[in-house]
């Protein structure tokens, strides 16, 4: 058996943001865009009803009465669907120790190897579904879990090195 390859690094906020783009599709996660749907059109009910029976108190008509209440709740529908997605955006990317802790990735005869802290992951080369390399980082999709990502940078100046993970992670995944 070979010794096994392994890079390790620290991930920048760059790489991370890199990661969460790759692991989300949006700013605004579908939850969030759910609860504003379904709340705003309760706040425009709400707003609708306050408004004609307030226009009611003060004598005016019912025209009157119906238009304020239907202007008033379109305005409160719209700005509370507006106001929760701002408050919804995800304003953080990563988990918090991508930045912190030491990431090491070893390439194993049976398994892919993950450490960060006093975390290990293994992943068997059957999960593993993808690799590419581009934009600065070499990129790992795993079946069942988040993406996985390697910056070149954590090979330093060393191309051949970066080659050779790169050529071995590929092969393993294929197998």
């Amino acid at each position: 058996m070979t010794e096994p390859l392994s890079v390790a690094g620290l991930l920048t906020e760059k790489d991370v943001r890199k990661l969460t783009r790759l692991e989300r599709g949006g700013t605004v996660g579908p939850t969030a865009v759910y609860y504003a749907g379904v709340t705003a059109p309760i706040i425009s009910a709400s707003m609708s009803v306050l408004m004609r029976r307030a226009m009611e108190l003060v004598g005016a008509s019912p025209y009157w009465q119906w238009l304020v209440a239907a202007l008033v709740a379109a305005f409160a529908g719209i700005a509370w669907y507006l106001i929760f997605i701002r408050w919804s955006y995800r304003h953080t990317h990563g988990r918090g120790t991508e930045t912190t802790l030491e990431t090491r990735i070893s390439l194993e005869e049976e398994r892919l190897v993950i450490q960060r802290g006093g975390i290990e992951t293994r992943v068997a080369w059957s999960s593993v579904s993808g690799v590419t390399s581009s934009g600065g980082h070499m990129t790992v999709r795993l079946d069942g879990a988040a993406p996985l990502i390697i910056p070149n940078t954590w090979f330093g100046k060393n191309k051949a090195a970066r080659q050779a993970f790169l050529a071995h992670l590929k092969e393993k995944a294929q197998t």
